[in-house]
């Protein structure tokens, strides 16, 4: 079985690029070096790392990161920028690792049932780290977020449904949402098709999950519309998700497209960004931050600064010249999820099909 979920971090999908603009210029990078945390408890058997920028002030607000499947703290750090974001806006980071002995392709064990309850396995050992953070350097409690890729953003998912009092705010990407898979077998089937339920039947899973009765953090979703690893159907169950919880309507979203770029928009609570052409990983803009690298995708966007910015966490930045996107042939072949699942291809083609006109149906996607 871990072979078959090992294709989740090996596949190596098309990414994407901006065009040049040399009227924009990227600031010198900020050397950032995170630095190993040691916490108590720690029953997910976890690693923490921090980096809190010199001079960093108390009360200064805190950013969770999850790294997905087969990187490191420090490299997806590194990749999407974080530690440099923070460097530039003074506040703290905490990046939490898998270890091999948890899970052999260090993905986050999103899917079981012994790490993803309140108070059990990963999910109390990201939780002790964020306490240990707030005593450490006496962050704001009221501004904690958390983002995740892969398997680290159905992590973000699980503490935002099983801790959501903790946060202010998380931000999902090409995740999936809270309950889609109670083992590996089911967590497979989700990321090749996320299970069909009623906005309100995701949205019980995650009022199940924890005593909190709101109010709920502000969530932004991405995803690649060619992710052949996490099917964009999730990002969809994950809006219908938060849609519930936030008590707004999926048709009442106000739509943005630009440059292959279009985001559904629920006022400051809730997004979902969907990047044409895109493949699976975190968008990037190099131009502005981040290195790419597997599954940290050049797109001429950079997530990491607009869900900063969709958070509140800092102020938008100037507008700057549309990036024109365009898909780039791959890299080196290596195998795919098709390649993995090749006799579930045409029905799980047939499936989508009649998910996507159920989703248009109810408003979730644009219709056309």
């Amino acid at each position: 079985m871990w072979r078959r979920l090992a294709a989740w971090m090996r596949i190596d999908g098309l990414g994407l690029v901006g065009k040049p603009n040399p009227l924009k210029r990227r600031a010198a990078p900020v050397q950032t070096i995170l630095v190993e945390t040691a916490f108590s408890p720690n029953p997910g058997n976890l690693r923490m790392f921090s980096y809190a920028p010199p001079g960093l002030k108390k009360g200064a607000p805190l950013v969770v990161v999850l790294h997905g499947c087969g990187q490191t703290a420090g490299g997806y750090d590194f990749g999407t920028g974080w530690s440099q974001l923070a460097a530039r806006n003074g506040f703290a980071v905490l990046v939490v690792e898998q270890k091999s002995l948890n899970n052999p392709h260090t993905c986050f064990n999103w899917f079981n049932p012994d790490d993803t309850r309140r108070g059990d396995g990963e999910a109390a050992s990201i939780a002790s780290m964020i306490k240990t953070m707030l005593g450490n350097h006496a962050l704001d409690a009221s501004r904690i977020f958390i983002t995740g890729l892969s398997a680290g953003g159905a992590m973000t998912a699980v503490m935002l449904a099983t801790s959501p009092e903790m946060f202010a705010g998380g931000a999902i990407i090409a995740g999936l949402p809270f309950g889609a898979a109670g083992n590996v077998r089911d967590a497979l089937d989700a990321m090749r098709s996320a299970p069909l339920k009623a906005p309100r039947e995701w949205g019980d899973l995650v009022r199940a999950a924890s005593p909190h009765k709101g109010p709920w953090p502000r969530i932004s979703i991405w995803h690649g519309d060619l992710d052949a690893t996490v099917n964009l159907n999730n990002a969809q169950a994950a809006v219908a998700q938060w849609a519930d919880l936030h008590g707004v309507k999926l048709a009442d979203a106000v739509q943005e497209t630009s440059g292959g770029v279009t985001r559904l928009a629920w006022g400051d609570r809730l997004e979902v960004v969907t990047i044409a052409g895109m493949a699976h990983g975190a968008p990037i803009d190099s131009r502005d931050m981040g290195v790419p690298a597997p599954f940290i995708l050049e797109t001429g966007i950079s997530s990491t600064r607009r869900i900063a910015q969709f958070w509140g966490l800092i102020d938008a930045a100037p507008a700057q010249p549309k990036p024109e996107i365009r898909i780039v042939p791959p890299g080196p072949a290596l195998p795919t999820m098709e390649d993995v699942l090749a006799p579930q291809r045409v029905a799980n083609a047939r499936m989508e099909g009649i998910i996507r006109r159920a989703l248009k149906a109810a408003g979730l996607l644009p219709k056309g």
